[in-house]
């Protein structure tokens, strides 16, 4: 299916859903008169409105997010929303390729942009968690030399790990995704916000 058709499929599924077992699932909050969703990402507030199929944020960055990636966003907002269950984290973090079905989506053109992100932090730790922490609403956690801990979605947090460059290794990065993703979202779509948070990073 087309992305575009994925995104119709996704507004029609939304629009015919219960607000409050929508919310429930995807821990969204729900404004029975503008008829929108809310949902935090990355620290900003997204509504989405199945009625004029729009989403808007009201923060100048979260704009500016989805001139650069809406058309990811849209889609995997959809997904999450309508197929989000109600569970809590397992607490095991594994590469994204790990992930059933996920070496499809991790190599040639889809692999995940880490070197460049390992290049644009290589000596500067306090830049990449000032970057995750104050930027993008995330939260330090004790993996490398430095890592931060993005949410997408409230569900599906994305950890960003950085091992600085020193006199004998390069500098490196590396994603982990908790497996309750696969509960949420087919592999594709964890594909994209684990883009997302990438990019959003760089």
């Amino acid at each position: 299916m087309s992305m575009v058709g994925g995104e119709q499929k996704g507004w029609e599924q939304l629009s015919q859903s219960s607000p409050g077992d929508v919310c429930k699932r995807g821990l969204a909050a729900y404004d029975p008169i503008s008829n929108a969703y809310t949902i935090k990402s990355f620290g900003w507030d997204f509504q989405l409105n199945p009625a004029d199929r729009t989403v808007t944020c009201d923060m100048p960055e979260g704009g500016a997010f989805l001139k650069r990636l809406g058309d990811f966003y849209r889609l995997s907002s959809l997904w999450y929303l309508n197929a989000a269950k109600d569970i809590a984290l397992t607490g095991r973090l594994v590469m994204p390729q790990n992930l059933s079905g996920g070496e499809l989506f991790f190599r040639g053109s889809h692999v995940l942009p880490l070197s460049r992100l390992a290049i644009r932090y290589e000596s500067a730790k306090e830049a990449f968690l000032s970057k995750g922490i104050d930027a993008l609403g995330g939260a330090a956690a004790a993996y490398g030399d430095a890592a931060v801990v993005l949410y997408p979605y409230p569900r599906i947090p994305i950890t960003l790990l950085l091992w600085l460059k020193d006199d004998e290794f390069p500098a490196r990065a590396e994603c982990l995704i908790d497996t309750s993703a696969e509960f949420h979202l087919p592999i594709d779509i964890i594909w994209m916000t684990a883009m997302m948070s990438i990019l959003l990073m760089q």
